[in-house]
């Protein structure tokens, strides 16, 4: 058998064994737990950038009341002291005395107003320190999972470093044209891309060949497609195994 052709077979044999491997990886409880963690992890993040922006806006309403809190007092203090220097001026005085009515109404929203978003705002904190105490312990869990994963896909990963290996080797044994065959091949058939001819029987789909497609194909290239199932098909030896 050629080169190429025995590398081909052995190319769809090393990746048939990584789709296995990598199938007993996805499967190992750790991975699920993993995924639990991140998927856990990516809402969290999501919540506690949506609980630091109303944190922030709650900071700067405050920041406002309070300067407000400062130039309403601010102002009644020269009401007051307009009030001093026009206590002759009984109209003027009455006047000024139903503005600092006004202003002490408003003070007193603004104190309330105050103390509604400082309750807010320790609400929104310990929100968020609830948020990044469960952050670390999702963290610790996963760096728990990934060291337990490592150490019990140990094996499994060596094997597929060796395969990884022998692969990147066996590909360089085939040519241009009969690798880019491949790559689609495997895409469309999930992996199952190449099969031998056995006499007239294909290895894979198994539809015994009439004879005058037979001929034909072993007057063609060893390396042919299945006339049925579309299948890249190594015809060479196929009468050895008559």
């Amino acid at each position: 058998m050629s080169i190429e052709s025995q590398a081909l077979l052995r190319l769809q044999e090393i990746d048939l064994e990584l789709m296995r491997l990598n199938g007993r990886l996805n499967a190992m409880p750790q991975q699920k737990k993993l995924a639990t963690i991140k998927a856990a992890e990516r809402n969290l993040a999501g919540k506690l950038t949506h609980i630091v922006g109303l944190r922030k806006d709650v900071e700067m309403d405050l920041e406002d009341n309070e300067a407000a809190q400062r130039r309403t007092s601010e102002r009644v203090s020269e009401v007051q002291g307009e009030a001093q220097e026009r206590a002759r001026d009984y109209r003027g005085v009455r006047d000024l005395e139903a503005h600092l009515t006004a202003l002490a109404k408003q003070l007193e929203k603004l104190e309330y107003a105050h103390g509604t978003l400082e309750a807010e705002l320790e609400r929104l904190m310990r929100a968020e320190q609830n948020a990044n105490d469960l952050a670390r312990k999702l963290q610790e869990e996963r760096v728990a999972q990934q060291g337990s994963f490592e150490r019990d896909s140990s094996a499994i990963m060596a094997r597929v470093r060796l395969l990884a290996q022998e692969r990147r080797q066996t590909v360089d044994r085939i040519g241009e044209t009969t690798r880019e065959n491949y790559a689609r091949a495997y895409k469309r058939f999930g992996g199952l891309a190449v099969e031998r001819l056995r006499g007239h029987m294909p290895t894979t789909c198994r539809v015994k060949l009439q004879q005058g497609v037979f001929n034909e194909l072993m007057r063609g290239p060893v390396i042919a497609e299945c006339p049925y199932c579309h299948r890249m098909l190594v015809t060479e030896g196929a009468l050895a195994d008559e």
